[in-house]
């Protein structure tokens, strides 16, 4: 698998040869069951085959099951430069729940050690989570904050059909999650991590001024980048493509020099409606001059008009031209960018 990694790193390069890279991303699953030698050996990959920036964000998702004291010592060794570890939560109760692999003690542990080698670290924690109390959110956001972390990411918890959770759930062992709750929990962590100097530059995520994290931004200001391996997603400005999940199919692939990509060419209102959802979770916002320039009047009048009932209820607002949630409408983004889209 990671020589055919490898190999399409080598096999694309062409669609980035006017490009710098600026991030590269080990994510998407576990990437920790990579050793240090083979995440190395990818990234001397990158570096041969692409135009890369002096100093690329090089990001690794790992749980904190994975990041034993010697682990982390070793990825400290290696080119990666920032680790985005999947916490969840600091309670035993909500990770044996929520099916976690590891415990509230590797949670803690793992980032004592990580911080003392890693500067550049983000979590995750979970809000909403049947029968949380808001002090016992206020604990978990309390305890990420006690480590000196740069960067959370938060989201809301979401049951899956054929999981564990949604059959407790079926079953009445637990109850489901709450809207009302979860847009409860939301406005604690605003308001807590604005408190401590946390920029909530998107949605479900928060950075210390220079820590926002240059992978997501890419996605979320519509810049090009390359999903290497099964299942990985693609985008250039104009078409997405995916790879064929199957493992066996795709290393089948690739070793008859076939790329095992679908690709998508997406409509001017694709692209519209695209802009519309990533720009409205963010700090930057809906540019009304892009909409314009880029889409045309109608689609501008399109949007003025559908974004009025949203502006009269005080849940956008519009500055120098640009569309934006207003601190109450920041948890209803999504339900709001769906309002705005044009449906084909």
């Amino acid at each position: 698998m990671v020589l055919a990694i490898a190999k399409e790193i080598q096999m694309r390069k062409n669609e980035f040869k006017n490009e710098i890279v600026e991030t590269i991303y080990f994510g998407g699953g576990t990437p920790s069951v990579l050793t240090s030698e083979e995440i190395n050996f990818l990234i001397a990959e990158v570096y041969k085959n692409y135009s890369v920036s002096e100093n690329p964000e090089i990001t690794l998702e790992a749980n904190p099951d994975d990041l034993s004291s010697e682990r982390i010592i070793e990825l400290a060794e290696s080119k990666i430069n920032r680790l985005s570890i999947g916490i969840q939560s600091f309670f035993e109760d909500d990770l044996q729940m929520m099916n976690r692999a590891h415990n509230s003690a590797e949670a803690r542990k793992c980032l004592e050690v990580a911080t003392q080698y890693f500067h550049n670290i983000s979590l995750d924690l979970i809000y909403g989570i049947p029968g949380m109390s808001n002090e016992k959110w206020k604990q978990n956001i309390e305890t990420a904050l006690s480590f000196g972390i740069p960067h959370i990411s938060s989201y809301a918890l979401t049951v899956e059909p054929k999981t564990a959770l949604n059959k407790l759930i079926q079953t009445g062992k637990i109850v489901a999650p709450k809207d009302e709750v979860a847009q409860e929990h939301f406005a604690i962590l605003v308001e807590m991590l604005e408190a401590n100097e946390f920029i909530h530059y998107e949605l479900s995520n928060f950075g210390k001024s220079t820590y926002f994290s240059k992978n997501n931004s890419a996605y979320w200001l519509g810049k090009k980048y390359i999903g290497i391996g099964p299942s990985a997603h693609s985008y250039d400005g104009i078409s997405r493509s995916w790879n064929v999940s199957n493992n066996s199919l795709y290393l089948k692939s690739i070793q008859e020099d076939k790329l095992p990509n679908e690709i998508e060419i997406l409509s001017i209102t694709d692209r519209y409606n695209e802009y519309i959802m990533t720009g409205l979770r963010t700090i930057w916002g809906v540019s009304l001059d892009r909409i314009k320039t880029e889409f045309g009047d109608e689609y501008l009048e399109y949007l003025n008009k559908q974004a009025q009932k949203f502006l009269d209820d005080d849940l956008v607002f519009i500055e120098n031209n640009i569309l934006k949630p207003t601190k109450k409408g920041k948890f209803l983004t999504d339900g709001i960018a769906s309002d705005l889209f044009i449906l084909n």
